[in-house]
């Protein structure tokens, strides 16, 4: 029997990010309610891990990646196989906080909405942004989230905690998936976080952007498929 299969996703992304990978994958579930309002990653991998009984294969998108290895470094004997798409793994940068604090402080002076359409755009590939009926979906998803969710989990990422020492004992089937063209995560990022983990495999999916799962979600759900065929070592993982 194929393990249960838990969705993890990103910055003001809930279920409808992965309307097409749960169609395809019935024993998948997402986290859909942005994590309670949690303001950092630890106190949202324990509520991931409160929500969801038993062992399970573990996707992370984007904020997500980073709470599914927290996850991991918290209990490492409940997850069978990782994949962290479209994300990174890197301390908080110069400048950082300045930009997610100036989306911030748009949100609160002219309205969420104007947050939301200055931050989604670029966060998709070049077809995705002419695609309508996609950039309106994607777009209502951010919607749901509202301002207080956006801020927690801007302050989460603020204050995200180090990866090195779960990275480094990673010992699972582990895939790292990124889109071609993804500007805030780049495929040189990847190529980066693939290198430190023993035996992950780098996927680059043609014609998406961060937002890969929805952009290319066939594309998305056959290395899904892959990811899920690869033999689990007999030993859980360890930390």
């Amino acid at each position: 029997m194929r393990e249960d299969l838990l969705i993890l996703p990103g910055l003001m992304c809930d279920a409808g990010m992965f309307a097409a990978t749960l169609a395809a994958f019935p024993h998948a579930r997402a986290i859909d309610d942005h994590y309670a309002g949690a303001d950092t990653i630890g106190a949202m991998a324990e509520h991931v891990l409160a929500s969801v009984p038993g062992r399970f294969a573990l996707i992370g998108h984007s904020m997500g990646a980073r709470v599914a290895l927290e996850v991991v470094a918290r209990a490492p004997d409940r997850v069978t196989r990782l994949m962290i798409a479209d994300t990174g793994v890197h301390g908080v940068r110069e400048g950082e906080a300045d930009s997610r604090h100036a989306l911030r402080d748009l949100g609160r002076r002219e309205g969420f909405d104007r947050l939301v359409d200055a931050w989604l755009p670029p966060m998709v590939g070049d077809a995705a942004r002419a695609d309508a009926t996609l950039m309106e979906a994607l777009r209502a998803m951010c919607l749901r989230a509202g301002q207080a969710v956006f801020e927690a989990q801007t302050q989460a990422l603020l204050r995200r905690p180090d990866t090195d020492a779960v990275l480094r004992a990673l010992a699972c089937p582990v895939s790292v998936v990124v889109g071609a063209e993804d500007q805030w995560s780049s495929v040189a990022q990847h190529q980066a976080i693939a290198a430190r983990i023993a035996g992950a495999a780098l996927h680059i999916i043609p014609g998406a952007g961060h937002m890969a799962p929805a952009e290319k979600p066939e594309d998305f759900n056959t290395l899904i498929r892959e990811w899920l065929d690869a033999r689990v070592p007999a030993t859980p993982l360890t930390t």
